[in-house]
């Protein structure tokens, strides 16, 4: 795909919310495809520093930790994601 990625964005957020991947001091935080239901573990947990990465990790399968204002963070799948490139 072609464009830098400026942000990535739930599908469907909950409660209309605007969601945002969640950035900790080690990163953006993404659960291993290979875990299955375990993959949302913090020990299976997988973290990259932009959201280049994310976006291929997303694209691989990856799920994504999102959070916003008054909500406690969530993996969400990558098919409920959405890459915004410019």
């Amino acid at each position: 795909m072609a464009g830098k990625v400026i942000r990535i964005e739930r599908v469907s957020p909950r409660d209309g919310e605007v969601e945002e991947p969640e950035l900790s001091a080690k990163g953006y935080c993404l659960g291993d495809p290979k875990f299955g239901a375990e993959k949302h573990h913090s020990k299976n947990a997988v973290f990259a520093k932009t959201l280049e990465e994310v976006a291929e990790l997303v694209s691989a399968g990856f799920s994504l930790r999102m959070v916003s204002n008054g909500k406690r963070a969530s993996l969400v799948s990558p098919k409920s994601l959405r890459i915004v490139r410019d």
